[in-house]
């Protein structure tokens, strides 16, 4: 109840970010219900690989939706709260319960809506609208398609209580030691992934390429949902490496664009946009990773569809959209926590008479120099990823 309550009371936009969490559960339940259908019509291998299709949706709606678990301010520890009860644990805890709820209502709205495609509820226009498609002539397994809808809502709730999990402070912090629920991206020396970010980036490369040539070409046993044959499982593990690596090397891409900032005497305006996406980079460098990643796949996706392949099935374009458009959210996500993040470092040179010109000047240093330098990755790992295909 107290988690509806503080829900309820929210701010608008923090409301319209839980509407967002529940469009996404509700794109990928219905991804996950057209593949149970297609099983139902075409037991076998097939009816699993469709199901491992899934896998990329609902691994983009769970980050989005710990994104958002991140940002929310209900769930944030205040002064009073732990005297009634409600220390970090415990708000860890309402945080797990809010994703759950808005990714259990976007499940609910994908079932209606597939049962309503289906024509099992009559009284509402394009009633059985898909019925061929969506095995009408048989009965729903109900265990089997709330299994499906549960697993967004349980995956997203129990990633939303592991991140914001209350961790120890750091030694010589300000805070005395008390615990933060999901610290873990307190400036420390700079991140360590981007040398494994590259070796998996180039092993991904690697085996995107050796599968293409010893594949026999583009189909090959892992099908597409909604219209592609088929596509070489040892390229799409190649793309799985690649994206891993972007991922993991995102973090230290941003921390080495702090730096190049602060390069060659700088003054005032550049020293502060350095050492903000310094401080950040564990934060928004992760998802400018995904970021990355998805458009360098949706370039290869061009690649791959352009020509005799076969055209793109609705199915195989909702699921694109949906890792595209979570993508984007984190990231946008990611940037609104940042900025709540330094508040008070913002409040404090405003009161020491730092002009406000200066700290949006700051804010587009930061923003050329991550396009800058991820611009052109993206361009690069998408042209190399996209050579293999084209053959």
């Amino acid at each position: 109840m107290l988690a509806l309550r503080l829900a309820r009371g929210a701010h608008p936009l923090v409301q319209l970010r839980r509407l967002l969490v529940a469009a996404a559960s509700a794109g990928t339940g219905f991804l996950l219900l057209c593949t149970l259908a297609y099983a139902m019509e075409h037991p076998g291998a097939g009816s699993v690989l469709r199901l491992a299709w899934c896998l990329a949706p609902i691994t983009a709606t769970v980050y989005f939706a710990v994104a958002v678990a991140r940002t929310d301010p209900g769930t944030r520890p205040r002064s009073g709260l732990s005297a009634v009860g409600l220390g970090p644990g415990r708000l860890m805890m309402l945080a797990a319960v809010s994703t759950a709820v808005a990714c259990t209502l976007g499940s609910m709205v994908a079932l209606l809506f597939f049962l309503h495609l289906r024509g099992d509820l009559s009284g509402l226009p394009f009633d059985g609208a898909a019925a061929e498609l969506l095995a009408a002539d048989r009965p729903l397994p109900l265990a089997a398609a709330l299994t499906l809808l549960a697993l967004v809502p349980l995956a997203a709730s129990a990633a939303g209580a592991l991140v914001l999990r209350p961790r120890p402070a750091k030694a010589g912090g300000t805070d005395g030691g008390a615990e933060q629920p999901g610290d873990t991206d307190a400036p420390a020396s700079p991140p360590s992934g981007l040398p494994w970010g590259v070796a998996l980036l180039a092993a991904g490369l690697a085996v995107e390429t050796y599968a293409s040539r010893s594949g026999g070409g583009i189909r090959g046993g892992f099908p597409m949902p909604g219209g592609a044959d088929g596509s070489p499982a040892g390229v799409l593990a190649g793309w799985a490496l690649t994206a891993l690596g972007l991922v993991l090397a995102g973090p230290g891409l941003t921390y080495l664009c702090g730096r190049l900032l602060q390069a060659v005497r700088p003054g005032a305006m550049r020293l502060l946009a350095g050492r903000v996406l310094q401080e950040e980079a564990r934060r928004i460098g992760r998802p400018l990773g995904v970021l990355c990643a998805v458009a360098s796949g949706a370039f290869a996706s061009v690649v791959l569809y352009a020509g005799p392949r076969p055209e793109v099935g609705p199915l195989t374009a909702l699921g694109a959209l949906l890792v595209a458009g979570c993508a984007v959210l984190t990231l946008a996500t990611a940037a609104v926590e940042a900025r709540q993040a330094r508040s008070h470092t913002t409040d404090a040179l405003l009161r020491l008479g730092a002009p406000a010109t200066m700290l949006r000047g700051s804010a587009a240093l930061r923003a050329g120099a991550l396009v800058a330098v991820f611009g052109p990755l993206t361009w690069i790992v998408a042209q190399l990823a996209a050579v293999p295909l084209g053959r």
